[in-house]
């Protein structure tokens, strides 16, 4: 998913320095907004069992806590969780799927009876993906980035996102900036990213917020570190890491000219 060598526009390059990026997964008796909104800080037993259900097979230790603010991406091995009156909500990169109709059994049995929410972002690839399942069953899935177009759409869209899908979106060329190619998809995932974010849990991850946002840094997380004890999965990430290392192309530079206008570095002379 990640890539460096194709053409980036400059709104991608503002974006991956943003930082924009989430891994969010809730169980919710309905709308997990009030949840959020009325949120108190849950006692650590009870969610660290919780976290023991998610991840079966896995050692769970404590780690530092955080907030929704600052903690819907955690690090590699750590989960930040809480449980609401009506919710539970999980900050966590393993629970979040680049095709969510594959969510794992027991993380549908977790939710069953109950509206199962997702929400990933990456604004290093521009990557998006969210999913919603009421009682078990999946009423509307979205994953796309720029580099490996739409890799799954089920389902009607919601109302939030029609605009995009209309074309009132569209990604435009920066003035000044050489060799753009058009934008792959209708529109920036990350702006749909956020729109989906606050339409879902309340609340966004950049720009401006609304008057009837969630208070993101109220909502207080348990940290937990979360590994697998067979080594496997650290094993298999790493090597994933080094493939996709290994298929980047030469990162490219470019130089601001005279004119103000930007134009790229050749790799012989980048001094």
């Amino acid at each position: 998913m990640f890539a460096r060598g194709g053409r980036r526009s400059f709104a991608e390059i503002v974006r991956s320095d943003m930082g924009a990026k989430t891994a969010l997964l809730a169980f919710a008796d309905g709308d997990i907004r009030p949840a959020l909104r009325g949120a108190t800080r849950s006692r650590r037993a009870e969610t660290e069992a919780l976290i023991r259900r998610i991840h079966p097979e896995c050692t769970v230790e404590p780690a530092d806590d955080n907030t929704l603010l600052d903690g819907t991406y955690p690090s590699n091995d750590l989960t930040y969780a809480t449980v609401l009156a009506g919710a539970e909500l999980y900050c966590d990169r393993r629970l979040v799927l680049g095709r969510p109709s594959e969510l794992p059994e027991h993380l549908r049995q977790s939710g069953a009876g109950r509206r199962i929410i997702m929400h990933g972002m990456h604004s290093v690839v521009d990557w998006l993906s969210f999913a919603v399942w009421e009682d078990g069953v999946l009423i509307r899935s979205l994953s796309l980035s720029p580099d490996g177009g739409i890799q799954e759409n089920i389902g009607k869209p919601y109302d939030f996102e029609l605009p995009y899908w209309a074309g009132e979106h569209v990604v435009e060329p920066v003035p000044g900036w050489h060799n753009q190619d058009p934008y792959p998809l209708p529109f920036h995932p990350l702006d749909l990213g956020e729109e989906a974010l606050r339409a879902l849990f309340g609340f966004s991850s950049e720009g401006r917020s609304a008057p009837d946002d969630i208070d993101a840094e109220a909502v207080h997380l348990h940290g937990f570190r979360v590994t697998d004890p067979s080594g496997e999965e650290q094993a298999a990430r790493e090597a994933a890491y080094a493939a996709a290392l290994q298929a980047m192309g030469p990162p490219r530079r470019y130089r601001m000219g005279p004119d103000g206008t930007l134009h790229e570095v050749s790799p012989d002379n980048r001094s």
